[in-house]
């Protein structure tokens, strides 16, 4: 049985992909720091273990993932998922301590868990694996007052590339999925943000969460010698988003 750990697995992407994954027989770990939410998800499953942690807490981490691989026996794959959007607003009005806190769960946290799951997949035997960060279109055509997030997303696009090259020695593989306005509820609540400043506001067309957890599915069933490195998944009738 193949395994994998998915952080921010309490809701959202991260909910909807680890219920693909247990769907799909394999061992899940899931992280985040809602225990409760994790149980229930957990709840009746052979394959699925509840992780209550931190992201951003690496000693706590380390023990999470030495707990699973001790448990599972390796680790074949990470979703690097959990994220937030923080503030929406233009730079001068968002406060640089919430500027911080995106950037801490955003950036130090999927560094953190990479790391970690870098860790494990090069000393395994046999050695490799695959991470699989979450982007977001906004790593490529920013929206209006999301400096935070935004900003977080390119980071991540460079760490995908990045250890895109620094795992090729140990087969290690990495990807990323740009995911364009699945229904969330972190979407949702960025919404109804949106339309109490701007009733007339017209919202961005939603694709169901589903659609985005199979195609992470996708990528991590990928042969060792093939890898999705950029995925876009969106909307159908969202405008177009270039690259570059």
């Amino acid at each position: 049985m193949k395994s994998i750990v998915i952080t921010g697995a309490s809701s959202g992407i991260g909910r909807a992909t680890a219920e693909v994954f247990l769907d799909a027989g394999w061992q899940v770990g899931l992280i985040a720091r809602r225990g409760d939410v994790l149980e229930e998800i957990a709840s009746g499953r052979d394959n699925a273990t509840a992780l209550p942690c931190d992201v951003t807490d690496p000693g706590a981490m380390q023990a999470t993932f030495d707990g699973f691989t001790a448990k599972a026996g390796r680790l074949d794959a990470l979703f690097n998922n959990a994220g937030m959007f923080g503030p929406s607003a233009p730079i001068d009005e968002v406060d640089v301590d919430a500027f911080d806190q995106v950037i801490n769960v955003n950036v130090r946290g999927m560094f953190i868990a990479a790391r970690l799951a870098f860790a494990q997949m090069r000393r395994q035997d046999p050695q490799g694996g695959r991470i699989i960060n979450n982007g977001s279109l906004s790593a490529h055509n920013p929206r209006p007052g999301s400096v935070c997030y935004t900003t977080s997303k390119h980071a991540i696009t460079g760490m995908t590339k990045s250890l895109s090259l620094d795992g090729r020695a140990f087969d290690i593989a990495c990807g990323q999925i740009d995911i364009g306005n699945a229904r969330t509820e972190l979407v949702d609540d960025l919404n109804a943000r949106i339309l109490a400043e701007n009733p007339e506001a017209t919202l961005m067309p939603m694709m169901d969460v589903g659609e985005a957890a199979r195609s992470v599915l996708h990528m991590a069933q990928m042969p060792p010698e093939a890898n999705v490195q950029f995925m876009t998944v969106m909307a159908t009738k969202m405008p177009y988003i270039g690259r570059g």
